[in-house]
């Protein structure tokens, strides 16, 4: 998928507060994910320099076109998996920890097989 599982993570968080907050700041990040400023300091610059995500000059952090794509894909596949794996009997919170493990490593291949069965399958929408 182009970067880094950490750099991945840092997207879809991005995503998920630009979405609930409209507005994303490095203290935010740093909140949502439990790290320090300076971790989300080195991400964002790696993420701005590789074109992820712009920063305004209030700080405000927003997602480009290419981050937003990517980060929706992280952020489908972190959604589709935690709620199959809580469908399977999976309590919540180790489907929260094994879908986030999950949503990095599986290839597109294999997600979209996994998928196409699950929805298949189902008595209930995916």
């Amino acid at each position: 998928m182009g970067i880094h599982k950490a750099g991945q993570d840092y997207l879809e968080a991005i995503l998920m507060l630009k979405n609930c907050n409209g507005v994303v700041r490095s203290i935010d990040i740093a909140g949502k994910m439990g790290v320090s400023k300076a971790s989300v300091s080195f991400a964002t610059k790696a993420l701005l320099s590789d074109g992820y995500i712009t920063m305004n000059g209030e700080k405000e952090i927003d997602l480009t076109k290419k981050g937003m794509a990517l980060a929706g894909i992280i952020y489908e596949r972190h959604q589709f998996l935690t709620r199959w794996l809580t469908s399977l009997g999976i309590d919540s919170q180790t489907a929260e920890h094994d879908a986030c493990r999950m949503e990095h490593d599986l290839s597109v291949k294999s997600f979209s097989a996994i998928k196409h069965f699950v929805e298949k399958h189902s008595d209930t929408s995916f």
